[in-house]
């Protein structure tokens, strides 16, 4: 089974995805605060992390660098509201696998877009 690490502010948002995620068969780990991400993802060691950018503490370009530092083989997904095409070729530059924008996807299309990193 594969681990995701959710990495989220939002509670309404937490729930959903988590929802959704273990429905399809993941097994879901979730940090709510970008402080604490960097720790998480080397405690849970996820298969992908699904990053939001605007966070508490620690934004999630900070986040994604650390991520690629640490271990590049780690799939991160942003998953955000911020869709200018700057920032989308920031999150490509920065090593993310797939930047999805929040408005453009429901959650169902979130969890196809994580399994199709899986196939």
């Amino acid at each position: 089974m594969k681990k995701i690490l959710l990495i989220e502010d939002d509670p309404l948002l937490i729930d959903i995805y988590r929802t959704k995620l273990e429905t399809a068969g993941f097994t879901v780990a979730i940090v709510n605060d970008g402080e604490k991400a960097l720790e998480a993802v080397g405690l849970e060691n996820p298969d992908a992390v699904l990053l939001d950018i605007v966070l508490p503490k620690v934004d999630g370009w900070e986040i994604l660098k650390g991520i690629k530092e640490k271990d590049n083989k780690i799939k991160v997904i942003v998953l955000s509201n911020l869709g200018q095409k700057e920032e989308v070729e920031k999150g490509f530059n920065l090593g993310a696998e797939k930047y999805l924008i929040k408005a453009n996807f429901t959650p169902s299309d979130v969890v196809a877009e994580i399994e199709k990193l899986f196939i």
